[in-house]
């Protein structure tokens, strides 16, 4: 599996992550979704140069215009409900594809809160079959929720290729994906890897719950 990070070029990407990680700038909702739609709008566009073009033409009022226009079939994926916001900005630059939803999310399975389980619930997902799949989540913490969003969408046909796309990753979560996917046909897109997660499975630094951080605290 190829892993490519976005924030080993500069790029105002940088400023888009400084904000979302500000603990002041996370007071508001708003805007902590808008920069989450904007990294995933970013990263649409990267991920959009990797993609398979062809020839094409448009007629215009005063000719012809010769183009390469992308061929492949996109299915975008989200991992709900953090991932919402990201998956927008994905739809904004990919505003043809089809889209799919994933209820897969962490459940701490002892009273320490140290341990975490995967638990998928709900799925709403068109054929994948030869298209090309992109999974969106914008935390990639111990990699469950990813390997388990995969593992769903596959029951619905084999991809092309596969695009993994995250805000933040960490080494372990990166480890976890690499053992559940195709690696000969996965590209991991990431806008930062931070160092690992703390005793309670949080990215550290991070920038603390995405879901909770976009549309407030869960019971």
């Amino acid at each position: 599996m190829k892993t490519i990070n976005l924030s080993e070029q500069n790029s105002v990407l940088s400023q888009y992550m400084a904000e979302i990680r500000d603990i002041e700038y996370q007071k508001n909702r708003l805007l902590f979704r808008n920069n989450i739609r904007r990294i995933g709008e970013m990263m649409a566009f990267e991920i959009s140069k990797v993609l398979t073009f062809e020839p094409s033409f448009v007629e215009t009022p005063l000719g012809t215009a010769n183009l390469a226009l992308p061929k492949d079939k996109l299915v975008i994926a989200t991992v709900l409900r953090a991932g919402l916001p990201f998956h927008e900005g994905f739809l904004h630059v990919f505003d043809h594809a089809e889209n799919g939803f994933v209820s897969a999310y962490r459940m701490y399975t002892n009273r320490e809160h140290t341990e975490v389980g995967i638990h998928t619930e709900y799925m709403a997902a068109p054929s994948v079959e030869g298209k090309t799949l992109i999974i969106v989540d914008p935390m990639l913490a111990t990699g469950g929720s990813m390997a388990a969003a995969y593992e769903a969408l596959l029951k619905h046909g084999t991809p092309k290729a596969v695009h993994i796309a995250a805000v933040i990753a960490t080494p372990e979560g990166i480890d976890v994906v690499k053992q559940a996917v195709n690696p000969e046909n996965t590209t991991l897109w990431t806008a930062a890897i931070d160092p690992g997660m703390n005793e309670h499975k949080y990215i550290v630094p991070g920038f603390g719950d995405a879901g909770d951080l976009c549309f407030g605290e869960k019971m």
